[in-house]
């Protein structure tokens, strides 16, 4: 396996989520946690490079944030369309902290990958000629949308991907929930530990073990109140790397989907997304006058990128002292809500709203994490042994805001790039012979466990502080609040030993208390306003100061290490090649 971190003494924390000693384990040459495009992607090719492969999913397999994706996959598949151009607007969008070899990856591999995906199983939506049928989105000038189902996407990949493993017979964990990764004694990856939950081959908190884990959690939008992220998402893989030593980079940049169904200012938990796709059919944002008032904010209007769009919605609001905005697509008749976008329609009207006849209220929320887990151009952390990919990796690919749909893509080429980089090192160093030996887990509890209540009072210090508009004042808020959530569970277990009973809830809890305290860090350490973070004290964006990265490690004290790097060039992630890093 490459080198792609320091030893345990350089990077370990100590810190592990208090669980009971692993019961039962299972030994592969590669564990894969996560079943969205990402995991499922990476778990097929690994196996087909004849890896003894593992898939650990925190559901069922068919249930990660991907079979949500309403939009498509963003590829230059389209007549005319290049890589150089797709290029372009994704590096617009990342507003100066895109890695451009990163994009260039992407884009250049991304047909490709779409191919492989449909020869995979996964049917496209076609044009009469038999083409793909391609839809545009915010801030592509091209249309290079592959769609299925008419807004379905997610699903059908999903479906095809499943599929797939399930008929390779590729061995999965379902309904577990990952816990920490394992290292052996010279900090080397050696599996992780999870629980699993309810009926299968396995119950209660084991082992998977591997020289090398490849995170595919998916996200962390459930730090907020509001979100398009399932329930699942509580960020469990970038609190998993931070304990593990691993940095993560860029995590102030969470993105806010302008146009997610608005269910009430008291509505929590997921909300229900109305796709791009439909703006990018010809659908207008108005206000309650029916004043089109995205004209002459941007040369796009509706279709600018996504922070802009939903900035200009939230200065509407603000404005009119209103809670939401309206999509209005009345004009688009009843046959085409019913065939290109069936999932919203019955969306909308499962809530006493027909977008065939009224205009569709909107606000935005929390939706994708532009930030995460820092990895290079082959998926590798600063932790040997440990890769990330798709939503939970930061990879550099969408700088400060991710162009639309250029998520599935991302899983589908860093995925592909991840197997191969581990089938290479398998090969090279002949690791099937060798069987892990993790360092054990302490018994009793040296940091607590949040109570499961916390995950409300974190979400709700998360959605007054740092959701779309943040300022020195709310940030400071936000990190006083999630202060005295930490300190009330530490200062139990200081006072008599004691932390909440582990299980689920309370190791969620924990995972996003950990998360947003990074979060709300990055985010005050970041004093100007670019892509999808806004800071109303620090309107302008502020190129000679901040276009370059804030980088978070987590200390065994749980104390945070916050630098910023010297230039937008991310830092290597092998230590051999590290420049110099001053901490500020």
């Amino acid at each position: 396996m490459s080198a792609t971190g320091t030893t345990a003494t350089g990077t370990a924390t100590g810190i592990r989520l208090h669980a009971p000693a692993p019961g039962w384990s299972v030994t592969a040459d590669v564990v894969i946690v996560g079943s969205g495009v990402a995991g499922l992607t990476a778990a097929l090719r690994c196996q087909a490079a004849g890896l003894r492969t593992v898939v650990v999913t925190k559901a069922r397999l068919d249930d990660g944030s991907t079979r949500w994706a309403q939009g498509g996959v963003a590829a230059a598949l389209g007549e005319g369309d290049t890589p150089e151009q797709h290029l372009d607007d994704t590096l617009v969008a990342g507003a100066g902290l895109c890695d451009e070899e990163a994009v260039r990856t992407l884009v250049t591999e991304g047909p490709d990958a779409v191919r492989r995906l449909i020869e995979t199983g996964a049917h496209f939506d076609e044009s009469v000629d038999g083409a793909l049928a391609l839809t545009r989105e915010g801030g592509h000038h091209r249309r290079r949308i592959a769609h299925a189902g008419g807004d379905a996407t997610g699903a059908e990949i999903s479906r095809a991907l499943v599929e797939a493993v399930r008929a390779r017979g590729i061995r999965t964990v379902e309904n577990a929930l990952v816990l920490d990764l394992l290292t052996d004694a010279d900090g080397r990856t050696a599996g992780v530990s999870l629980h699993v939950m309810g009926e299968g081959q396995h119950d209660g908190v084991g082992a998977a073990l591997a020289p090398a884990v490849v995170l595919a959690t998916g996200g962390m939008g459930q730090v907020f109140s509001a979100t398009t992220n399932p329930h699942v998402s509580t960020g469990d893989g970038v609190a998993l790397a931070l304990r593990a030593g691993a940095e993560v980079s860029d995590l102030e940049f969470v993105q806010f989907h302008p146009t997610v169904l608005f269910l009430g200012t008291d509505a929590e938990g997921q909300q229900p997304l109305v796709s791009e796709a439909v703006r990018g059919e010809g659908a207008h944002l108005v206000d309650a006058d029916g004043v089109r008032f995205m004209l002459g904010q941007h040369e796009l209007a509706e279709l600018a990128p996504r922070d802009i769009v939903a900035k200009g919605i939230t200065r509407r609001m603000q404005e009119l002292g209103a809670e939401h905005m309206y999509l209005d697509a009345r004009h688009f008749g009843a046959e085409m809500w019913e065939t290109r976008f069936p999932t919203i329609l019955a969306a909308c009207r499962a809530h006493g709203i027909d977008p065939v006849t009224e205009p569709i209220p909107v606000a935005p929320a929390a939706h994708y994490a532009s930030g995460g887990v820092r990895t290079d151009l082959q998926g590798r952390t600063t932790v040997p042994g440990l890769y990330a990919c798709g939503e939970v990796a930061c990879t550099g690919v969408h700088g400060a805001n991710r162009l639309a749909s250029n998520s599935l893509l991302e899983g589908l080429v860093y995925a592909e790039r991840i197997a191969d980089d581990i089938a290479a090192s398998h090969r090279e160093n002949g690791l099937h012979a060798r069987v892990p030996a993790p360092v054990p887990h302490p018994e009793t509890p040296t940091h607590a466990l949040m109570p499961p209540e916390a995950r409300f009072a974190v979400q709700r210090v998360m959605t007054r502080g740092a959701g779309v508009l943040r300022s020195a004042d709310s940030l400071a808020e936000a990190a006083a609040g999630l202060g005295r959530i930490h300190a009330e569970a530490a200062g139990a277990l200081a006072e008599n030993g004691k932390t909440s009973e582990p299980g689920v809830d309370t190791w969620e809890a924990t995972n996003l208390l950990c998360v947003a305290r990074v979060l709300v860090a990055a985010a005050r350490r970041r004093e100007e306003t670019r892509g999808c973070h806004w800071r109303e004290d620090h309107a302008d964006r502020d190129d000679a100061a901040w276009r370059r990265h804030i980088v978070v490690r987590l200390n065994p004290d749980r104390t945070l290490a916050v630098h910023t790097t010297p230039t937008a060039e991310f830092p290597p992630t092998r230590p051999e090649c590290r420049t110099n890093q001053q901490e500020q």
